[in-house]
C-alpha cells in the first residue's frame, strides 16, 4: 500500500510497548538499515490493509515508546483501532509485530570453505581491535560461525570482551605456532555468550608471550616454514568456522608475515573471498603506516609468488568536525580505486562505553551508528 502522505511531514506519537518488542524492533531495523519510523509506518500500513494478518501481542509491562508517523496516518490508525475494538497500544504492537514477521534478517550464505579476514595496519591506535570485534559480531549476528583471534600481545580485543590474555606459561596460539603446545587448540576458545550471537561467536584470546614471537620465529628450529606457522596452527580450527577474523598487531616483523601469508588467495579460491581489511583514520600518519604495510605485502608477493588481496580500507573514528585535515584525508582515501573504502565508521561514544562495560558493541548498542557501520562492513566483505 502506498502512503498518501509526505514522508517529510511527520508528527510525533507516543505509546506504551513491552521492552522486548521495542528492542527487537531496534535491532531488526538496524540490521536491515531501515529507520525505526519507516519500519513502524510500513507496519501500520500493513496492519490497516490486512486485518487478518494481525495477531494479539502481550503488551503487559509496557514502557514509553516514541516515533514519528506521516501526518494524518496517526488519526486514521486510531480510527481503525476504534472500529476494530482494539486498544491503540495493542494496535501499534500488532503493527510492529507484523513488520518484524515480514522483514526477517537475511540469512548469510555460509561459505563452502572458511573465509579469512585479516584486520591490519602498521599504526597503533587506529581501532583495529574495535573493527575486528564489530565485524566478527556482525557476521555471527547474521548466522555465521565466527572465530575472532586476538593476535596482538597487548590483548585489547580480549579485554574488550571481558576476558584476560593467556599467561606466559599457559598453552597459547603463539606456542602452537612454535610447536611448543600439545592437544587441541580448540580448547583455548572462549564462547561469547550473548543472545545476538549465542553459540556462533568464539574468541581465541591474546597471549602475553606473543611479544617474543618474532624473535622465536626467527631462531627456532621447530617451525616448519616461518610464513606458514599461523596457518598450520589454525588448520583444525578452520574446520569448525565459516569465518576467521584476525586482529593484528602494529608490526612489520615475522608475526605480521604469518598473518599476511594466512590471508593470501589459496588455490581455487575467489580472490575476494579472503584478504586484508586495512584500518585507517582520516589523518596523515595512517597513510604513512599503510605505505609500510604495502611494501611488506609486495615483498611477500614477490618472494613467495602469492597474491594477498587488499579487500579495502576501513576509515575509523571519523569526525568531520575536526575540519580540513579530516575531510580532505577522507577524500584522499576515497580517491583510491584499489583498494576501495569499504565503510566510514564515526567517532561516537557507544564503542567506548561498550569497552568500559566489557560488552560487545552490537549487544550493548545494536542500533547506534557504529553498530550499523559494522554491519555495513560485513555486507561489503560478504557480498
Amino acid at each position: 500500500m502506498t502512503a498518501p502522505y509526505d514522508p517529510a511531514d511527520r508528527e510525533k506519537v507516543v505509546a506504551k510497548l513491552p521492552l522486548a518488542l521495542r528492542q527487537e524492533l531496534k535491532v531488526r531495523a538496524a540490521q536491515l538499515s531501515v529507520g525505526i519510523q519507516d519500519a513502524v509506518t510500513e507496519g501500520i500500513h500493513a496492519w490497516r490493509s490486512n486485518p487478518d494478518a494481525a495477531a494479539p501481542v502481550d503488551t503487559s509491562g509496557g514502557q514509553s515508546f516514541a516515533t514519528y508517523l506521516p501526518a494524518g496516518l496517526y488519526d486514521d490508525f486510531k480510527k481503525d483501532c476504534k472500529s476494530r475494538s482494539v486498544a491503540y497500544n495493542q494496535g501499534l504492537a500488532q503493527s510492529i509485530r507484523l513488520w518484524l514477521d515480514t522483514h526477517q534478517m537475511p540469512k548469510l550464505v555460509r561459505p563452502a570453505q572458511v573465509r579469512r579476514f585479516v584486520v591490519c595496519n602498521q599504526k597503533g591506535g587506529v581501532g583495529k581491535s574495535a573493527v575486528s570485534n564489530g565485524l566478527s559480531q556482525a557476521l555471527a549476528e547474521a548466522g555465521a560461525r565466527v572465530c575472532v583471534i586476538d593476535f596482538d600481545p597487548q590483548g585489547h580485543l580480549t579485554r574488550h570482551l571481558g576476558h584476560t590474555p593467556l599467561g606466559i606459561k599457559e598453552p597459547s596460539l603463539a606456542k602452537y605456532m612454535l610447536g611448543e603446545a600439545d592437544g587441541d587448540i580448540s580448547d583455548l576458545l572462549i564462547p561469547i555468550e550473548y543472545d545476538p550471537f549465542l553459540g556462533r561467536l568464539f574468541l581465541l584470546p591474546a597471549c602475553k608471550d606473543a611479544f617474543l614471537l618474532d624473535a622465536k620465529l626467527a631462531t627456532t628450529r621447530n617451525v616448519r616454514v616461518k610464513e606458514t606457522a599461523l596457518e598450520k596452527a589454525l588448520e583444525e580450527l578452520e574446520k569448525q568456522f565459516d569465518y576467521i577474523v584476525i586482529d593484528c598487531p602494529p608490526s612489520l616483523g615475522y608475526t605480521m608475515d604469518t598473518a599476511l601469508y594466512y590471508a593470501r588467495t589459496r588455490d581455487g579460491e575467489d580472490p575476494r573471498a579472503s584478504g586484508l581489511a586495512v584500518v585507517v583514520q582520516a589523518e596523515d600518519t595512517s597513510a604513512d603506516a599503510y605505505d609500510m604495510l604495502l611494501e611488506q605485502i609486495e615483498d611477500m608477493e614477490d618472494d613467495l609468488d602469492v597474491v594477498v588481496t587488499q579487500l579495502g580500507f576501513v576509515v575509523n573514528l571519523y569526525d568531520s568536525r575536526k575540519g580540513f585535515i579530516a575531510t580532505s584525508s577522507l577524500e584522499q582515501w576515497r580517491g583510491f580505486t584499489h583498494p576501495p573504502v569499504l565503510v566510514v565508521i564515526p567517532d561516537v561514544k557507544e564503542q567506548r562505553e561498550a569497552v568500559r562495560l566489557k560488552r560487545p558493541l552490537l549487544e550493548y548498542a545494536p542500533d547506534c551508528e557504529q553498530a550499523i557501520a559494522m554491519r555495513d562492513l560485513k555486507k561489503a566483505l560478504t557480498k
